[in-house]
């Protein structure tokens, strides 16, 4: 077994790896960015080297420094994770000529598997089953034009040498056509640096399964099981779970044996995937291979109780595989999902900052949490926002959509916003509950997981107010020299006077306040003309029990000297911040004279000048921003009086990039 291991990646991935190579006695060595300085991979890692610049091109991506690192300290092989060089061709081949081992496919695979045009091909010749349309080395725009009206609407745009889901388009006439395929093409040129295009025939309400496949340097290939990886935003996987519901065992026979093939069609070694597209009436068709590890893998191993980086080591140091495919066994059921700082009411805007706050389930047999940060550390600008995957496992499927329900409801994100609300929707959704979710279930119904403007109720702030008073009151108990002085009261009391409190509580730009009598758990709560008896109000374990009115209930929530977190009787979940006790005007968040950055990045459009008269919605420039493109759009209509933004220039957050005359 190697005795050193470089980890090319950073972050979660980078963390797990460590984990495995630590269990197996290798030594690993981290790289690291300038961004990354005190990531915890690096922290985590035996030992660390920087590579370059905070920007991927300047670091990450960098075939030559990584392999100047991995020669400075030794290392026997290079694992390369997921995303940045782990599917590049001239990496795998890079690291083989310096005879160091690449945890990874050959280079004539990853190759083969590369470009979509070219795997359909090969796909084709091995009779693993394709969805229809045009894969060919013609891409002359008219060319393309006449193809995609050739093979029928809907069709989907796909970048050849693309990956997950960017540049796609869906087209549904001949008119859409051009102006999908030119925005496909920037895409793909901007993120792949190959705008070739490949053209499928649209499956409608398809849904994603994958299957794991593995390979070793004896000749043996074997799948574990698939993946259902339908509940998707943009392409973008959200929930990942298997076994997968809808498949019956004789569909999951053929679709297995369909993946090997395709695995055996590049003589594959290593840890893979083989995406299908399924259609309502359980067709399915290849999709694509990816030739890595997949950020999903955790609920294969819960599943099938293996370690699948141990496998790519073992396999990439010439083990063959640890078992024939007679003995796979899957057990139970388990779902993924991806906690990310982004906003999901503002179009999922992605998020960066310090994690003021980071609380997370307690990792048992039934949770598991991969991460990369820690409360304290900052989610940069520079790379995916991901800050921890959630991965939940039981005996069977409602089991275990209750045991993600209950782990989220335990998570909190303070600092940059966060996707845990809109997740929490998700797993109680009847579309996903009942798993008839499509891959486009979710850009259809979008507003159905949004939490949206809907303030906490009445019953929700008196338990927020309620949990706030006991909290206080332990404290003054807590710090006091005598607990049975009447000075330990934290009740507001006064000679001749019954003591009111004013407990103030704000939720996005509203403000509550709370009158509040009484202390120890018995109080009386008025807020404008509503009133409320409380009796019997105790704190235990993130849960607050009492009597509201006389009606016993539980509430879960979390207090301390900063805020409320807490779930209504609907499960829904709001974080109110304790706001002083004087009173503060809202912000007036109406604009309309100025376009600015949401966030640092790159102009990667401009499509208004100055004098242009717009309207309210229209398009005025297109950003690229940690991984992906935001459109920003005119707040109303009117006469453009300057734009300061450039195309390929890159700007700060708060950059004002376009003005409105008066």
């Amino acid at each position: 077994m190697f005795e050193r291991v470089l980890i090319a990646n950073r972050g979660e991935i980078a963390c797990r790896v460590i984990r495995t190579c630590r269990r197996l006695g290798i030594r690993t060595i981290a790289v690291y960015s300038e961004a990354d300085r005190d990531a915890q991979h690096v922290r985590q890692a035996d030992e660390a080297l920087p590579i370059g610049g905070p920007l991927p091109a300047e670091s990450y991506l960098r075939i030559d420094a990584i392999l100047d690192a991995a020669k400075k300290s030794g290392a026997q092989a290079i694992h390369p994770g997921y995303g940045f060089l782990s599917e590049n061709t001239a990496f795998s081949r890079a690291c083989k000529d310096a005879g160091i081992v690449f945890i990874g496919p050959d280079p004539e695979s990853i190759e083969a598997m590369g470009s979509k045009a070219a795997a359909k091909q090969l796909m084709a010749k091995h009779a693993v089953p394709l969805v229809p349309g045009y894969d060919g080395d013609e891409q002359d725009n008219a060319c393309l034009a006449e193809q995609a009206h050739a093979i029928g609407y809907p069709l989907i745009i796909k970048p050849s040498a693309g990956g997950g889901g960017k540049g796609m388009q869906i087209v549904r006439s001949d008119a859409e056509f051009p102006e999908a395929l030119a925005t496909a093409q920037r895409v793909a040129q901007a993120a792949f640096g190959d705008a070739s295009m490949l053209l499928e025939r649209y499956v409608e309400h398809p849904r994603h399964i994958e299957f794991q496949i593995f390979g070793d340097r004896h000749g043996n290939i074997i799948h574990l099981g698939e993946r259902e990886c339908s509940a998707q935003r943009r392409y973008q996987k959200v929930l990942e779970e298997t076994p997968s519901p809808f498949l019956t065992p004789e569909k999951r026979a053929a679709m297995g044996a369909a993946a090997v093939a395709a695995a055996r069609a590049v003589n594959y070694v290593g840890a893979g995937t083989v995406e299908f597209i399924v259609g309502p009436a359980g067709d399915f068709h290849f999709m694509e291979m990816n030739t890595r590890l997949q950020v999903e893998h955790p609920v294969t191993e819960l599943t099938h109780g293996v370690d699948l980086v141990e496998w790519q080591l073992r396999i990439a140091d010439g083990e063959p595989l640890p078992l024939a495919q007679q003995d796979v066994v899957s057990h139970g059921h388990a779902i993924e999902v991806r906690l990310y700082a982004e906003d999901p009411d503002q179009n999922f805007l992605p998020g960066s900052g310090k994690l003021q706050s980071l609380r997370l389930p307690t990792p048992s047999q039934h949770v598991r949490l991969d991460g990369g940060v820690v409360e304290g550390d900052t989610v940069t600008i520079f790379y995916d926002p991901m800050i921890a995957k959630l991965i939940v496992w039981d005996g069977d499927r409602p089991k275990a959509l209750q045991r993600m329900r209950e782990a989220l409801a335990a998570c909190e994100i303070i600092g940059p916003k966060s996707n845990i609300a809109f997740l929490e929707r998700l797993v109680r959704h009847p579309a996903v509950v009942e798993a008839r979710i499509d891959t486009g279930y979710l850009d259809r119904h979008l507003d159905e997981f949004l939490v949206g403007d809907t303030a906490p109720a009445e019953g929700a702030l008196f338990a927020a107010a309620t949990a706030v008073l006991l909290h206080d009151e332990s404290h003054v108990a807590g710090n006091a020299t005598d607990p049975h002085s009447p000075w330990a009261r934290a009740d507001a009391w006064r000679v001749g006077h019954a003591g009111k409190r004013i407990v103030a509580l704000a939720w996005r730009d509203q403000r509550f306040e709370i009158e509040a009598r009484g202390h120890a758990g018995n109080y009386q709560l008025r807020r404008a003309e509503t009133n409320c008896e409380v009796q019997g109000a105790r704190l235990s374990d993130d849960n607050l029990g009492a009597r509201f009115d006389g009606e016993a209930r539980r509430v879960p929530l979390h207090v301390d000297a900063a805020h409320v977190l807490l779930h209504d009787a609907h499960g829904q979940r709001y974080s109110l911040g304790r706001a002083a006790a004087f009173a503060w005007e809202a912000k007036d968040t109406a604009g309309g004279n100025q376009v600015i950055a949401p966030m640092p990045g790159r102009i990667v459009l401009v499509k208004a000048q100055a004098g242009d008269a717009v309207e309210q919605g229209q398009e005025l420039l297109v950003m690229e921003a940690m991984k992906m493109e935001l459109a920003l759009k005119a707040p109303r209509a009117g006469t453009i009086e300057s734009v300061n933004a450039a195309q390929g220039e890159f700007v700060e957050a708060d950059a004002v990039l376009v003005r409105f005359a008066e």
